[in-house]
């Protein structure tokens, strides 16, 4: 099939979340520093994030296809949490999420015949986590590349009291938020 979009990402959860609404896309991973700026507000960042990553992936291109991109932070206490570096900095962040409840921005930015942004806003409480767990956890291996060092739709799910918000957001790529988006720039997901 004809790619609709350039994905300006190799997240195989972003992909498999479009391959979901059935959006059709070519994959141009970018890489830029994520470094937050110094006071940097938590929403800023993400839409900062996901607006270079669209911009930097139409300078490379030059495409004419639309280009989307997107960028999750886990947010406790106004602290972005990031992926984590090792583990001892994966079980800090759970140690601080357990028990708590934490949001997840997830933004997504949009570059075709226009820029389109949007940006969604997840609460997410987890259970009380024991060390024992968050070790286990760790050595599952799914923490090492996400943000807040957990995958709702993977194992991580287990620790999530509830969720108020999209589980989409969440893993990565906001289905209502970015389908939305996609219809702006007239594509349509039932066409």
């Amino acid at each position: 099939m004809t790619a609709q979009i350039i994905l300006a990402s190799a997240s195989p959860r972003r992909m498999e979340l479009l391959d979901q609404i059935k959006v059709t896309y070519r994959v141009n991973p970018v890489d830029i520093d994520e470094t937050p700026l110094p006071n940097e507000a938590p929403l800023a960042y993400v839409q900062r994030l996901a607006a270079e990553k669209s911009a930097e992936c139409i300078a490379q291109l030059g495409d004419s296809l639309p280009v989307l991109a997107a960028d999750t932070a886990v947010i406790l206490d106004n602290l972005i949490m990031g992926k984590p570096k090792d583990q001892n900095d994966a079980f800090a962040m759970l140690s601080r999420l357990s028990g708590k409840m934490h949001r997840v921005y997830s933004a997504v930015s949009l570059r075709g015949r226009e820029h389109g942004q949007v940006v969604s806003i997840t609460e997410v409480t987890f259970r009380s986590l024991t060390e024992n767990e968050i070790t286990a956890y760790w050595h599952s291996g799914e923490p090492a590349d996400k943000a807040g060092s957990y995958a709702i739709q993977g194992l991580g799910g287990i620790f999530v009291a509830s969720i108020n918000g999209s589980f989409s957001g969440v893993v990565g790529l906001p289905l209502f938020e970015t389908a939305a988006l996609l219809s702006k720039q007239g594509i349509g997901i039932f066409k």
